[in-house]
């Protein structure tokens, strides 16, 4: 059974432009790198109201959603709180969170030389960061042991990508093993030149008319470096038909005035 995948990055600093987003491309590559695929991704700022009915979606959807940064422990941190309230659930101190948060603080106290203050402030505070939605479960963090967490097929890892896509792995690996691969589709294209898309829509239109499960997709460019102005053209889909739903999108180019660049197949 296919299963779609959705990806909720959370952070002022991406909408602001103080930081570059990386997670996009990197999950799209996990994701192809198990025969997967993402169907959607969103923004959205550190902006409760927002956050929370993007999750109260995620929720709903029956999607596969990794939700990326937001759940430290800061005041601009609203991730933990905004999925208990889109769950409708209290946000509860995890036993093996706090367990994992205690012995990444006594780490660091051993690293700098000083006792390790189990009720000192900063600590205490420290364990806000294991305060999950009632029922969570933990997605083990391997670069500092503060741990993510996941509520059905909704999937929360920290911004730092060092952190969050070692831990989307783990996600993939453990849970979903069995979707990779499955239903994979095939696609095929061509670059075509001197043609208009407005021109070869019918042609596409045709072709996901006649061929369950193909999508025609365009995309045009004007200064490509290597093919100029030009449009690639193709389908994709179900590899049982993407080969007959090729051989009828190049016949169907054949009657108008284009030229034909080379074949693409992914």
């Amino acid at each position: 059974m296919t299963r779609t995948f959705g990806l909720i990055i959370v952070g002022d600093e991406i909408l602001s432009g103080k930081r570059a987003d990386k997670h996009l491309p990197k999950v799209i590559e996990l994701l192809a790198a198990r025969g997967l695929c993402l169907g959607w991704a969103e923004y959205v700022g550190d902006e409760p109201v927002r956050i929370t009915a993007a999750l109260t979606r995620a929720f709903a959807s029956g999607d596969i959603v990794f939700s990326t940064g937001g759940i430290g422990a800061t005041p601009d941190d609203h991730t933990r709180q905004c999925a208990a309230a889109a769950l409708g659930v209290p946000l509860v101190l995890h036993p093996q969170a706090e367990a994992l948060i205690r012995e990444r603080m006594q780490d660091t106290a051993a690293e700098q030389g000083v006792p390790y203050e189990p009720d000192r402030p900063d600590n205490v505070h420290r364990l806000n960061m294991g305060v999950f939605p009632e029922g969570a479960e933990l997605i083990l963090n391997p670069y500092n042991k503060i741990p993510g967490f996941s509520v059905r097929d909704v999937h929360f890892v920290p911004g730092f990508p060092v952190m969050a896509w070692p831990m989307i792995e783990s996600v993939l690996d453990a849970r979903y093993q069995p979707l990779f691969f499955q239903g994979q589709g095939s696609e095929k294209s061509v670059i075509v030149f001197g043609a208009m898309e407005a021109t070869l829509t019918p042609l596409m239109q045709t072709l996901e008319a006649t061929y369950a499960g193909i999508k025609v997709f365009s995309l045009p460019s004007v200064d490509h470096p290597q093919y100029g102005r030009h449009i690639e053209l193709g389908v994709k889909g179900d590899p049982a038909v993407i080969d007959a739903a090729y051989a009828d999108l190049i016949e169907g180019l054949h009657s108008f005035d284009a030229r034909l660049g080379p074949e693409l197949v992914r």
